[in-house]
């Protein structure tokens, strides 16, 4: 057992926790999924909020996008914090110190309050490179494009689920006998509280590395120690690295997007088709609600890609799920029917996730000494996206639809990046010789499998 939990694992077994691999992937996803339901809880209850602060279009605008600018920063900070204390210290504090602004922006009382307490609320967004980097650590490179984007995908769940369950959990409170003004504020304890118990959870039964902790490798072994002081200059080689900017502008315009949706899809479902909080986050809820296949099936496929064509597979597939994106997202804005709006927005969502998915199938093989800085520069591009949607719908002259399709045409151009996201012949023959050994690997386990079956049965016949 203790041989298995030593080197990266090579297949996914979901419904296993006996190994370490197993346990992070399953709490890295869960944790990264109540960072999401922090990050975004109060999004579905800006309607209530807006009509209590009396906050303006542009005001709204703001907040929107300080609620994902702080997030660019974090996740190039904890990139480095990952690759220097690891992934499960770094975890553990993020999650406890990211619920209190969670908790406390039920104490604010104006826009200036409320825009300061969202902007410290985007730090916990700085979570996605810390799973990105954790599984990167735990799996093998036949299976890490799936791992990651599995665990970010069920972590993004929590952006689709927030949308439904907060305007839900706010009902609650008003049943209680709360009235609105104090209902929301009492709703954003729940996701706070839930985060703490995570980052105990996390710092009880996660390990930074299948080996063990970089705390207790760095006593035992020397040379782990020295390892990582090498990778001050891979931290540098990274930020001169054009693919990991390609990536970072190619990763804008797919979680950025997703991001944006998030926060002003319950708004835009009120407002253009006249539905109530609850039935406009349920329907807004569906669209993080593909994150449960679509970001794996990225993945998935950008795996199968590489297996079949090398590196340049995974950048081709890229740059397809991409330029689909783009004309999924000018259709959905043109969509002024509610049925064809949900239809074309689940279309829409798909290659959004999709595309996020097959990012992350190609981040591990661009810098592999600096996963956890390459992770967080890509990841700040998602934030980035972010933050340059917001400035289009705080625009008074810009309706909401307008900027989606301004969106879109941005994200078919961007998707022609995908194109300067090459790699070197040695790269190419090494991730080739890896994924030889992994079969070899795995066919070499499928062999002594049945072998072991085969000789059980026949000591059953035999007595």
């Amino acid at each position: 057992m203790e041989k298995e939990k030593s080197v990266k694992a090579t297949k996914i077994n979901l419904f296993s926790l006996k190994t370490v691999q197993m346990r992070t992937f399953h709490i890295t996803w869960f944790s990264f999924f109540l960072c999401f339901f922090g990050w975004f809880g109060v999004a579905p209850l800006m309607g209530i909020i807006r009509d209590e602060l009396l906050l303006t279009k542009s005001q709204i605008g703001n907040i929107i996008i300080s609620s994902v600018l702080i997030t660019v920063f974090a996740r190039l900070f904890i990139g480095w914090l990952a690759d220097k204390i690891g992934p499960r210290i770094t975890y553990t504090w993020l999650l406890i110190l990211g619920a209190v602004p969670v908790m406390l922006i039920g104490v604010s009382n104006d826009y200036t309050s409320i825009l300061i307490f969202r902007l410290m609320i985007g730090v916990i967004g700085a979570s996605f490179v810390i799973t990105q980097f954790h599984t990167s650590l735990m799996f093998a490179s036949n299976v890490v494009g799936t791992a990651n984007a599995t665990t970010a995908g069920w972590g993004n769940l929590g952006g689709g689920v927030t949308q439904m369950v907060m305007p839900l959990i706010f009902a609650g409170f008003v049943s209680l006998g709360f009235i609105d003004s104090q209902a929301w504020r009492y709703a954003m304890i729940v996701p706070g509280v839930l985060m703490i118990g995570m980052g105990f959870i996390y710092y009880r039964y996660t390990t930074d590395t299948p080996e063990g902790n970089i705390k207790d490798l760095k006593k035992n072994d020397p040379e782990f120690a020295i390892k990582k002081e090498t990778e001050k200059g891979n931290f540098k080689k990274a930020l001169k690295d054009y693919r990991v900017w390609g990536l970072f502008l190619i990763y804008g315009a797919c979680f950025g997007v997703e991001l944006t949706i998030n926060n002003i899809a319950s708004l835009y479902y009120m407002d253009y088709f006249q539905l109530d909080v609850q039935t406009a986050g349920l329907i807004a809820g569906l669209f993080g609600l593909m994150n449960l296949f679509a970001r794996s099936l990225g993945g998935l496929l950008g795996d199968k890609s590489g297996m079949r064509w090398g590196l340049r597979g995974r950048v081709y597939f890229l740059f397809f799920t991409l330029l689909l994106e783009g004309v999924a997202i000018m259709f959905f804005s043109r969509m002024t029917a509610l049925p064809l709006a949900l239809g074309s927005m689940i279309i829409f969502s798909l290659f959004v996730q999709m595309s996020e998915g097959a990012t992350f199938s190609v981040v591990p093989f661009i810098n592999r000494k600096a996963i956890g800085t390459v992770s967080g520069i890509v990841g700040a591009g998602g934030n980035t996206g972010a933050v340059a949607a917001g400035f289009l719908f705080k625009m008074e002259n810009v309706s909401y639809p307008q900027a989606l399709f301004v969106i879109g045409i941005v994200v078919i151009l961007i998707s022609l990046f995908a194109f300067l996201i090459r790699f070197s012949e040695e790269a190419e023959l090494q991730a080739k010789a890896e994924m030889g050994q992994l079969i070899s690997r795995t066919e070499k386990v499928k062999i002594q499998q049945a072998y072991a079956y085969s000789y059980s049965q026949n000591s059953i016949y035999r007595y």
